[in-house]
């Protein structure tokens, strides 16, 4: 079964809906996922009469194609279908990176799971979604649950009825499109590594920028989920809050640098340093300390 790794930071590049419903578009994100050094490609798997509430069905909205329509069709019509996601987990395969999705609703879920996705990712809006987080239990795999607009109760009711699961993560999230620095509150990932301490704690991010991702890093997330987007410009409701694909491939980039960087915390000369040492304290304290050996700190 899947684990997520304990020893280097797993990157998401959230895909989401950010195909506007193009299947060429979406493998386009796949490989740019992939060129950016990212551990899985996520999307969004919806079934629109199930997950959109009915009081929306007839409101009219603008899309990326264009044309007004209602939510509805507009949830109908940027929807891959079952074949699409049959070549998107194939291309995943041939690339080498990971498939996984956010269901929105237990159709969907159980799409997920005929998909054969190794971890199913509960997004921020389905916190309270007690019959959709329930049904995501029952598939026993591991669990990734982004945490934005939820009470500490609300994160508490859920992470009970996964406590089931193999593995829980939990993302710490700004529900913003994009989100402010002042509103992003990294210091929750401290609190949520002492209060819900079985879990990974990680961070996904919606903010312009990079950095605040990396001080989440270095702050101890162990997943990061970024949106990915061929072009901030392009019409679509997320693409304004993602990365580009050089900005992408930048950000992992520096988080395997950082662990590269982090390294054990022993307090001792570094083998890097033995020819300053002998070049900048002399030869003579070069001597000494051979003969007696370092007197090391932890």
């Amino acid at each position: 079964m899947f684990r997520f790794p304990e020893d280097r930071t797993f990157v998401i590049a959230e895909i989401g809906i950010n195909h506007n419903g193009s299947l060429d578009l979406a493998l386009q994100l796949i490989d740019a996922a992939v060129e950016a050094g990212a551990d899985c490609a996520k999307f969004q798997i919806r079934t629109p009469h199930i997950s959109l509430p009915p009081h929306l069905w007839d409101v009219m909205r603008e899309t990326p194609w264009g044309e007004m329509m209602t939510y509805l069709e507009y949830r109908q019509k940027i929807e891959l279908s079952p074949r699409d996601y049959l070549t998107i987990v194939a291309h995943c395969q041939n690339r080498g990176v990971i498939f996984s999705a956010s269901p929105w609703d237990p159709n969907a879920a159980d799409k997920l799971a005929v998909l054969g996705a190794p971890f199913i990712k509960i997004a921020s809006a389905s916190v309270t979604n007690v019959e959709l987080v329930k049904h995501i239990a029952s598939f026993n795999l591991p669990v990734i649950m982004s945490t934005g607009m939820s009470s500490f109760n609300d994160i508490r009711t859920a992470v009970d009825i996964l406590s089931c699961v193999p593995q829980l993560a939990l993302l710490v999230c700004t529900s913003t499109y994009p989100a402010k620095p002042e509103d992003l509150n990294l210091q929750r990932i401290y609190t949520m590594k002492e209060k819900f301490s079985r879990c990974i704690v990680g961070y996904s991010g919606h903010e312009p920028g990079l950095w605040t991702t990396l001080d989440a890093v270095a702050m101890g997330a162990r997943i990061v989920e970024r949106h990915i987007t061929l072009d901030r410009a392009m019409p679509g409701s997320d693409h304004g809050a993602s990365v580009e694909p050089v900005g992408f491939k930048l950000l992992v980039r520096e988080i395997r640098n950082f662990e590269r960087a982090r390294g054990s915390g022993e307090i001792r000369v570094l083998d890097c340093e033995e020819a300053s040492l002998e070049r900048l304290r002399g030869p003579q304290y070069a001597a000494t300390r051979a003969t007696q050996g370092p007197k090391e700190q932890r």
